[in-house]
């Protein structure tokens, strides 16, 4: 399995105004457990460079990936850009929080198959 190939599938699906956490695409890449993986790739870009980063968020909806950014509140600007709602640099994950469905998570099976990852 490519961890980060399939994790740059699961970000495409990240929709616009939403956010995922880290455990989310751990666990719609086939490792519930890797959250901290998903963090190690976005920091290094492992799931490329088109992989939106900002819309990625700790388990209880803090941006922590401040320092992954070009400025300490970019994540939050971009967010906000596409109309999340920030306070005190986190979101709340039952209002602005990615709730992907049964049928996303199949696709993604779908397609890391047909891809061999």
């Amino acid at each position: 399995m490519d961890f980060y190939k399939r994790l740059a599938l699961a970000g495409e699906l990240i929709p616009y105004g939403k956010v995922a956490t880290y455990g989310q695409l751990a666990l719609l890449c086939g490792r519930p457990r890797n959250s901290r993986q998903v963090g190690r790739a976005l920091s290094r870009e492992l799931a490329g460079k088109k992989f939106p980063a900002y819309r990625v968020v700790n388990s209880q909806g803090f941006l922590s990936g401040a320092s992954s950014f070009e400025t300490p509140d970019m994540q939050k600007r971009l967010l906000q850009a596409e109309g999340v709602v920030v306070r005190d640099n986190r979101v709340d994950l039952k209002v602005w929080g990615w709730k992907n469905t049964m049928d996303d998570a199949l696709f993604l099976c779908k397609s890391f198959e047909e891809r061999g990852i």
